[in-house]
């Protein structure tokens, strides 16, 4: 269960533990053998339904006497300036994801300058678009199912054309199943860290 402070949505530190079910647990304080995580701020885009309907139905000419439509925008956005460095920087190609992690992992892409804010970045997971385009360098994949899996991200513009592709990731996952319900590089079923791996 994620118990996360919403008092603010910048960028907070996370710890992520098993239990001693077997159970993920999220929190924003340490506990024992827990892996500290850095989340990149969250974006967060207001729905229609939050402005008042009061708002939407006056017109810009009815609201001052006189016609003020607004015209078209244009992109105050530059030309598009390529990226020095665009790759998934963690997991490293070849990561093995543990049993005890339940198919669960954070994924950190690694830009260079800093991703512009009319840019977004998406993540695709054996070649299906696994989380839409976001202005985020930080995605969380959750429940993979075991075996290898393939990573690879890509950078959009502001027209959402694909301007960079990462280099691909291989990832192993290991699952518990019916067959062999615990880890087996953890058959006395230690906590993560006390396990000599």
């Amino acid at each position: 269960m994620c118990s996360l402070p919403l008092n603010g949505l910048e960028a907070a530190t996370v710890y992520r533990s098993v239990d001693d079910q077997g159970n993920i647990v999220f929190t924003d304080t340490p506990r024992e053998n827990s892996q500290r995580l850095k989340l990149q701020p969250l974006t967060v885009v207001p729905s229609r339904e939050a402005v008042s309907p009061e708002i939407l139905k006056i017109s810009p000419k009815r609201a001052s006497g006189k016609d003020v439509s607004p015209r078209p925008s244009r992109s105050v956005a530059g030309p598009f300036m390529p990226y020095s460095t665009f790759r998934i920087l963690s997991p490293e190609d070849g990561y093995t994801l543990q049993t005890g992690y339940a198919g669960d992992l954070v994924v950190d892409i690694d830009v260079e300058p800093a991703l512009r804010k009319d840019h977004r970045i998406r993540l695709l997971v054996d070649g299906d678009i696994s989380q839409s385009a976001m202005h985020t360098q930080a995605f969380i994949l959750n429940n993979l199912n075991r075996g290898e899996h393939t990573l690879l991200a890509e950078l959009l513009d502001a027209q959402g054309k694909v301007r960079h592709r990462s280099d691909p990731v291989t990832l192993y996952v290991h699952r518990a199943s019916v067959n062999l319900p615990s880890n087996p590089n953890n058959p006395a079923g230690r906590p993560p860290g006390q396990t000599g791996n």
